[in-house]
């Protein structure tokens, strides 16, 4: 099975994916056979379909926005294997031995959690769009107004310039004590 992705996948582009992302060969090769597993249509694309096909993404109650993550790569309907790893690479853990890329980076890990609650994509985290996100994360295990608590509570602590909104730049100031290069990382293939 390795053998077959890694005939599909040229030396050179290989080689462009490893120093972009930082995977070894190894790694790029095995996600890649998992990249054309997933790729029911054998086009080199995956749809939002083929993403909501994998049981972890199908059972986590961000699925469908992690699922979106990927489509704003690609700006497009389908994500190729070369945006599937742009990312996957800001999951990958940290070492200090390790030399990090800018994908992998902690601005570019902070800058993939703020999306994930900027919903309507205006570099903004409103109340209305704290509240959708972690009633996906609670679902009915809490209150309307626990939640609207939490979402206040959250917004105050981070509202700097006081526009009872999050920026990206107050984002990044509430999460400074957060170690997010280590809760953003998913263990991948060795």
């Amino acid at each position: 099975m390795g053998t077959r992705a890694s005939i599909q996948l040229q030396e050179n582009e290989l080689n462009e994916i490893q120093n972009e992302t930082g995977f070894s060969h190894n790694q790029i090769v095995r996600l890649y056979s998992r990249f054309t597993s997933l790729d029911k249509s054998s086009n080199g694309v995956l749809s939002r379909e083929d993403f909501l096909r994998i049981p972890e993404l199908a059972i986590n109650p961000l699925g469908d926005r992690i699922v979106h993550a990927f489509f704003q790569e690609s700006n497009d309907e389908t994500v190729n294997f070369r945006q599937f790893m742009r990312v996957l690479a800001r999951f990958r853990p940290t070492k200090s031995n390790q030399t990090k890329n800018k994908l992998n980076s902690r601005e570019e890990k902070l800058k993939f959690a703020f999306k994930m609650y900027d919903l309507d994509g205006d570099d903004k985290i409103s109340r209305d769009e704290l509240l959708a996100v972690l009633h996906m994360m609670v679902g009915d295990n809490i209150t309307e107004e626990q939640l609207g608590s939490i979402a206040d509570k959250t917004i105050s602590e981070a509202d700097i310039n006081g526009d009872n909104q999050i920026s990206f730049d107050e984002f990044v100031t509430a999460m400074e004590r957060m170690d997010v290069e280590q809760k953003m990382s998913i263990r991948f293939l060795h």
